[in-house]
């Protein structure tokens, strides 16, 4: 079954919401703030990281990819900030929940729409 916009956005919404209940640091005040996190973050992702990703290209090719784990961490923390309702404390807890919020969102696509 094909994914729509829709779709990704509540698979993400649950991710981000599973997300903050696992990772110190992370809060998220409901459902409907995860949605519209969910929202802001596949804008911030696709206007946005694009330009760091080309930026950072030299150290991100030093540290054979790792570096876009900080890039991931700090999308969210934009996503977050402008946000209400949901908190990041610091950015290290940020790049954790970037990381496992991909983690937990590939597991809810395999699982449910593969």
């Amino acid at each position: 079954m094909k994914k729509g916009i829709l779709t990704k956005i509540i698979l993400n919404a649950a991710s981000i919401y599973i997300t903050a209940s696992i990772v110190k640091g992370v809060e998220i005040r409901g459902f409907l703030a995860a949605i519209v996190a969910a929202a802001i973050l596949g804008i911030v992702n696709a206007l946005i990281r694009p330009i760091f990703l080309l930026f950072s290209l030299p150290i991100n090719l030093m540290t054979l990819g790792l570096f876009t784990f900080v890039i991931n961490g700090l999308m969210l923390s934009i996503a977050a900030s402008v946000t209400q309702g949901f908190y990041i404390s610091n950015f290290g807890s940020a790049i954790v929940a970037s990381i496992i919020i991909s983690i937990v969102s590939a597991i809810l696509n395999f699982l449910l729409v593969e």
